[in-house]
């Protein structure tokens, strides 16, 4: 059944069918995150028409990263188009450090404070303006990097993480569509030069990488992409469920740490015996495990000879009698 009404401009009706949908689930106040660019201001704008409607408080924020000449202005006249849509807005400066790399440092410092502005006002999901491109390219970066099935599941539509929901109500709308969205608006986007600096990953894939296989293998990879990550979600999804299930009975305290029963590692399938090794030193040490150190791990379950300790990144795993246990590295 089509929704859009006579006049409405096509693309603003799909940003907020979508933004409609993600409302009708949320419990509480909800923030947005806005940056000031076609996707967050269609966003925002979807935001500010459809919260009213059911009964949902919301805001925005805007996050100054501060990495450019005149990102304070960018900002304000982000905040204040929020306010001309009757979205009620702040900005927050934030300091980016470098550590893990720029684009690394610039996202960890503007969910801290997208978090922080949320628990201030209440609100009980942060909205966020990522698209099925965005999406797409997250894949492909993934695949480049040799990542494993939750890695490329890409970005959930919905997550939960201490409390405050992380909501992506776009991820099945293409940017072309977000743009036109304020094109019908008469809103004015900016764009970030950093999306076409070609030192980030991400900006190669999105002007090289997505465009050729559009051309060499046809129209709708993107969408494609999209729906792998959806179908590896699911999957990622059941196995947490399942190593829910099975952790408390296969794992105990050890005296330096934790340890895990070697018969019931051996009677899982590979799949959910490597993805019990990782969520076993991932939780208990904050580490996570390549591929190759999950191998080496888990050869000490299925091709025990006798070796000593493997060693890991902040943790070693040993083979005592029928566990393997997992101590922290000595300092």
């Amino acid at each position: 059944m089509d929704e859009r009404r006579p006049g409405l401009d096509p693309a603003v009706a799909d940003v907020r069918r979508a933004v409609r949908a993600a409302l009708a689930d949320v419990d509480g106040p909800v923030v947005v995150g806005l940056s000031g660019g076609a996707d967050s201001l269609a966003l925002a704008a979807a935001v500010a028409f459809e919260a009213p409607k059911a009964g949902v408080a919301a805001s925005a924020v805007v996050i100054d990263h501060g990495l450019q000449e005149g990102s304070d202005v960018v900002a304000a006249r982000a905040a204040r188009v929020a306010e001309e849509l009757g979205l009620p807005a702040r900005t927050v400066r934030v300091e980016v450090g470098r550590e893990g790399g720029l684009e690394a440092a610039a996202r960890d410092a503007r969910r801290a404070a997208l978090r922080a502005a949320a628990r201030d006002a209440g609100a009980s999901a942060i909205l966020l303006a990522h698209t099925l491109d965005d999406q797409a390219e997250t894949v492909l970066i993934g695949l480049a990097r040799g990542s494993g099935a939750t890695s490329l599941g890409g970005m959930s539509p919905d997550r939960e993480d201490d409390g405050i929901r992380w909501v992506r109500p776009l991820l099945g709308v293409r940017r072309t569509t977000t743009r036109a969205a304020c094109v019908a608006q008469d809103l004015p986007p900016w764009d970030d030069p950093h999306n076409l600096d070609r030192r980030f990953l991400r900006v190669r894939v999105r002007q090289d990488v997505l465009p050729l296989l559009e051309t060499s293998i046809g129209p709708g990879v993107a969408e494609a992409l999209a729906r792998t990550a959806d179908q590896l979600r699911e999957d990622a999804d059941a196995f947490a469920e399942m190593i829910d299930e099975t952790i408390e009975d296969i794992v105990e305290h050890a005296e330096a740490g934790i340890a895990v029963s070697v018969p019931a590692l051996a009677a899982n399938p590979p799949a959910l015996r490597h993805r019990i090794i990782r969520h076993v030193v991932a939780s208990e040490f904050g580490v996570s495990l390549t591929r190759a150190q999950t191998l080496e791990v888990a050869r000490l379950v299925t091709h025990w000879r006798g070796q000593g300790p493997v060693d890991l990144p902040g943790c070693r795993a040993l083979r005592n009698g029928q566990l393997i246990e997992f101590s922290a590295s000595a300092s």
